[in-house]
């Protein structure tokens, strides 16, 4: 596949209409992005949690260092993925709208094919007005027109008492006049509420990918267009360090270190994937 820019975001818009949903893993850094990517993954996404937590921050915060990393970590992709690549940006970290759309046009320079921007406010302070959302969105789209900005919606993220779903509809007609080009609602589980959202939304809806209660198939069945999988990744690999620093604490073997299943990358593999520089 072609990796020049114009290409990338046009193939990466494409893919949200295809057959299948989109499955995007999420990565937090670039040896996780190349080896998502040397996987076969059609795309791959970043995740804030996995790129604010690397860098010793807590994520949705806001915070300026956090920023930083991201742009960084956009830079650094750049040319070396086979496949387009896409940027949790948090909701803007803390920009206003102007500051919002230079954010994308840094992120479209660096080869971004898309980013995700939540209308959730720092710290889980509620959500932002959804006219000033609306702003930012039109504001990244001015700057930065190819990009694919999915509209995160937050109404259900970790909320005890979500609002009805006519909410959400309401902020997805707003975003999408605003100029997103798809709407992200995490935190949907049931499949009746996915499938009014799929029926109401005109738009490609994204889901978060729910362990146990989701499967790719019975989501592609509802017709979802895009499933992500968030930190559940990054969450993952930083539970096997865990159980692995454990295990040889213990005297134990570290499951897949040995024996012919392959379930450790080698360090060849890693040098190969990442590359000599």
């Amino acid at each position: 596949m072609s990796t020049s820019p114009e290409y990338a975001t046009f193939h990466f818009h494409a893919l949200h209409h295809a057959d299948q949903p989109l499955l995007l893993p999420n990565a937090w850094d670039v040896i996780s992005a190349v080896a998502l990517a040397g996987a076969g993954y059609a795309a791959v996404g970043t995740t804030s949690l996995g790129v604010a937590a690397a860098h010793g921050y807590p994520d949705g915060r806001g915070l300026a260092e956090v920023r930083d990393a991201t742009v960084a970590l956009a830079l650094r992709l750049n040319g070396r993925l086979a496949c387009p690549y896409t940027i949790d940006v948090e909701g803007g970290f803390g920009g206003d709208a102007g500051q919002v759309g230079d954010l994308a046009a840094e992120l479209a320079a660096a080869g971004a094919a898309g980013l995700n921007l939540e209308d959730g406010l720092p710290g889980g302070e509620g959500l932002q007005d959804p006219v000033r959302q609306a702003a930012a969105i039109t504001a990244v789209k001015e700057r930065a027109p190819g990009l694919f900005l999915n509209a995160r919606i937050d109404t259900h993220w970790l909320a005890d008492g979500p609002p009805p779903l006519s909410v959400v509809l309401e902020r997805a007609e707003t975003y999408l006049t605003a100029g997103a080009d798809g709407i992200f609602v995490p935190g949907v589980t049931a499949d009746e509420d996915v499938s009014v959202l799929v029926a109401e939304i005109p738009a490609p809806v994204n889901i978060l990918f729910a362990a146990g209660r989701h499967t790719v198939g019975r989501l592609a069945d509802l017709g979802v267009r895009r499933i992500s999988t968030g930190s559940l990744l990054f969450r993952t690999a930083l539970q096997a360090t865990l159980t692995a620093a454990d295990a040889i604490r213990t005297g134990e073997r570290p499951a897949g270190t040995t024996g012919a299943g392959g379930e450790v990358l080698g360090y060849e593999e890693v040098q190969r994937l990442v590359g000599e520089q």
